[in-house]
């Protein structure tokens, strides 16, 4: 797989995680948290999650099994930007 493929994947999984989470979050949160927001609520919970998910995921990274890994960030190689980024 291609080093733009694994970035890409490493991206989206871990916010298709949060959007499911968020989304739990919203539909079991009480009523004196969502009624304030309105309609802005899942636009309000979902960075919040992401923000939470995507560096956890990756500082549990290391003690995963490689099959939870492709799971929660959708690769188990993370991406090489070494070779692209040398200076000259």
């Amino acid at each position: 797989m291609s080093d733009t493929v694994i970035a890409w994947l490493r991206t989206v999984v871990p916010g298709a995680w949060a959007a499911l989470i968020s989304g739990l979050v919203s539909l079991g949160a009480p009523a004196y948290l969502t009624d304030a927001l309105g309609n802005a609520t899942g636009l309000v919970v979902l960075p919040i999650v992401l923000g939470v998910v995507y560096p956890l995921l990756r500082k549990i990274e290391a003690s995963l099994p490689d099959w939870l890994t492709r799971i929660l960030l959708g690769s188990a190689q993370p991406p090489s930007y070494l070779d692209k980024h040398k200076t000259p």
